[in-house]
Formats: C-alpha cells, structure tokens, sequence
C-alpha cells in the first residue's frame, strides 16, 4: 500500500475504533485522560506501520490487545524506575540551610588548616573554646601580649584564606 492508502487506513480505523478504544483505555489507565489519549495514538500508529497485522484477522481485538500492551508496559516501565521525588519530598530535605552551613563549616576548617599551629591555637584558645586573653596565655604558656598579637595576625591571615576560598567579603 502506498502512503495514501495507509492514511486511510488510519483514519478509517480511527473513525470505527477510536472512541471504543479510547473508552477501554480509560478504563486501564484509571481514568488518565492524557495518557488513555496516547495509548490511542501509539496503537493506530503500529497499526498504520503493521497493515499486514490486520490482515484476515478481526480489527478491533488485536488493537484492544496492542493498547493493553502498552498500557502494561509502561506500568511496569514505571514500576521498575524508583519514585520521582514530589514537591513534598523535596521541602523536608533541610536543603539550603543545613548543607550550606556544613559545606561552609568544611571550608572554614581548610582555611583554619592553613593557619600556622601557633596562630591556629590561638584562634581555637580565643574564639571557640571562648577563653579570655589571660586564659589563652595561661593554657598556651605564652605572655598575654603574645596572645593579642597571635590573634590580630592569625585573623588577618584567617581572612585571607577564607577570601580565597570565598567565604569572605
């Protein structure tokens, strides 16, 4: 047959077998509309490009049979990949916050890394196990006034690593 007579193929089997068909697809799809409307469309197609499947054969049963193929299929299609992740899914996932806060953290600890042992013992003395001046220099066996001075420079290199990795302004 020639493209012609395959159009009319189609559109006479969609013209005697559309509606029947789209009603029984529905009814496997649960009452999905879209989809119902391109199980329809799928199988015409495979009829179209397969004539000679309906050949000396009823029509309406191996189209039947074709549509609930595909219905089948991507049934299991669906079944076989994991669940899409909905709006849902995604809001209780502590994204933003959290995350950045780790990654930031990690970062901050590489540049705290790069700090000399004197510097970065001072910082860790000062500012996170909040010890004053005269603590610090009492746990580190330094003057105060070598405390101060670490501090001023360990924070200005700090700053620095940090600006090179961009954390800081």
């Amino acid at each position: 047959m020639g493209p012609t007579a395959n159009e009319g193929l189609l559109r006479a089997l969609y013209a005697e077998h559309g509606g029947p068909l789209l009603g029984y697809v529905l009814r496997l799809t649960e009452g999905d509309r879209h989809q119902a409307e391109d199980v329809v469309q799928e199988t015409l197609l495979r009829a179209w490009r397969h004539p000679e499947a309906l050949d000396g054969r009823p029509i309406r049963p191996w189209l039947f049979t074709v549509a609930k193929n595909l219905v089948v299929d991507a049934h299991r299609a669906r079944r076989s990949r994991p669940p899409e992740a909905g709006e849902a899914g995604l809001a209780a996932v502590p994204a933003t916050d959290e995350i950045s806060r780790a990654l930031e953290s990690w970062t901050f600890a590489e540049a705290l890394a790069t700090l000399s042992p004197e510097h970065r013992a001072v910082l860790i003395e000062t500012y996170y196990r909040g010890r004053s001046v005269a603590e610090a220099a009492a746990t580190l066996g330094v003057p105060p006034g070598t405390v101060k001075s670490r501090s001023y420079y360990a924070l200005r290199a700090l700053k620095l690593a940090l600006e090179e990795r961009g954390l800081a302004p």
